[in-house]
């Protein structure tokens, strides 16, 4: 891809109750590092990155997460509002209008450190639209801070992804960050689903 997406998603409409009792009163996105809400730095890097309009889905204490992001200039702001929660890949599906052919889905909750290159140029830079529907940023599971699961993903030697079983354990997660082509949810008619369902999909058709 010659150049960054300019629209992207941030998800940020779920309840956080994994950090409860903190969350029964702001919601996760809303939670401070350093001075400036995770939402917030989510956004900033987007912005870094080129991107001119975020597409922001909002659900639980969706009005503070709304008067937040009223505060922000630039990029520019849209949110998708969900009267019900539809989950990861159901709430960018409900956003496709706003969202350009490919654009960049970025967790709310997600944190991350940019090397050399930053993750999101190295995720456009990975992006051929003849090729590929969907990149996802993986990171190595030993080096992720906090992380006791068993992964998501292992990497052939081309580098092509491939979703471990249920009782397997992988060397790579899934980073939070992730461009895809809208053509990804092409053959989902269904309003509630995760995007594992998508990334399986795609995955199948050899595009991931």
């Amino acid at each position: 891809m010659t150049r960054p997406p300019r629209t992207a998603m941030v998800l940020a409409a779920g309840l956080g109750t994994r950090l409860r009792p903190v969350t029964e009163t702001t919601p996760k996105p809303l939670i401070e590092i350093n001075g400036r809400t995770l939402l917030d730095h989510t956004i900033d890097r987007l912005a870094l990155a080129g991107v001119e309009r975020v597409v922001v889905n909002v659900h639980y204490k969706a009005a503070m997460i709304a008067e937040q992001l009223a505060r922000r200039h630039h990029p520019r702001i849209e949110i998708s509002r969900e009267a019900e929660l539809l989950d990861t890949g159901g709430g960018v599906a409900a956003a496709l209008p706003l969202l350009d052919e490919a654009f960049f889905v970025v967790n709310s909750d997600v944190l991350w450190l940019d090397g050399r290159e930053p993750a999101l140029q190295r995720l456009a830079a990975a992006f051929d639209s003849e090729r590929t529907d969907a990149v996802l940023l993986l990171q190595h599971v030993v080096a992720a801070v906090g992380y006791e699961g068993s992964g998501d993903y292992f990497l052939d030697r081309a580098g092509s992804p491939s979703r471990r079983g249920e009782r397997e354990a992988a060397p790579f997660l899934f980073a939070g960050l992730q461009l895809l082509h809208r053509r990804a949810f092409s053959e989902i008619t269904d309003r509630v689903f995760s995007l594992v369902r998508v990334f399986d999909l795609v995955e199948g058709t050899g595009r991931l």
